[in-house]
């Protein structure tokens, strides 16, 4: 069995658009990933355990209105964690607000709101730095899809 690269971690099944917006374009990429629906209110105990076990080199964290989940992920990793904040009753801006802002020590990368596909392109940047095969498959992978060039 293929160990994923990346973590991809819902605080809600009410994400699950946005989850399978991460999903689709990992596979895409052909990065292997995992899913696991944690909240950081409901399960933070299930959570951390579940991250501090995880050989995942990157956390995808999705989660709307307070939106805990990237930031406590954050607390307890030294991996990077992407939050994608989800639009809801504040047109995600209260997501959005909670991980851009979170304090010293512990950053979150946050892309725009309910950017899933955004999330994995950055992930798969990360991880291209130290991987040359999936360097080329995304620069070949973002040309087909998106007209992209390298300058």
């Amino acid at each position: 069995m293929v160990k994923p690269l990346i973590s991809v971690i819902a605080g809600s099944k009410s994400d699950e658009k946005i989850v399978n917006e991460v999903i689709s374009t990992l596979r895409e990429l052909g990065i292997e990933h995992e899913v696991q629906y944690l909240s950081a209110h409901r399960n933070h105990l299930q959570l951390e355990e579940y991250v501090k076990k995880s050989e995942a080199k990157i956390f995808i964290a999705i989660a709307g209105m307070a939106a805990h989940l990237p930031g406590f992920i954050a607390s307890i990793t030294s991996k990077p964690v992407i939050g994608v904040p989800v639009s809801g009753k504040l047109q995600g801006l209260d997501s959005l607000l909670s991980m851009v802002q979170m304090p010293r020590g512990f950053p979150v990368a946050t892309v725009g709101i309910d950017m899933g596909s955004n999330a994995a392109i950055l992930a798969a940047q990360i991880l291209a730095l130290s991987d040359e095969e999936l360097a080329s498959r995304l620069k070949q992978w973002r040309k087909e899809k998106y007209g992209w060039m390298e300058l």
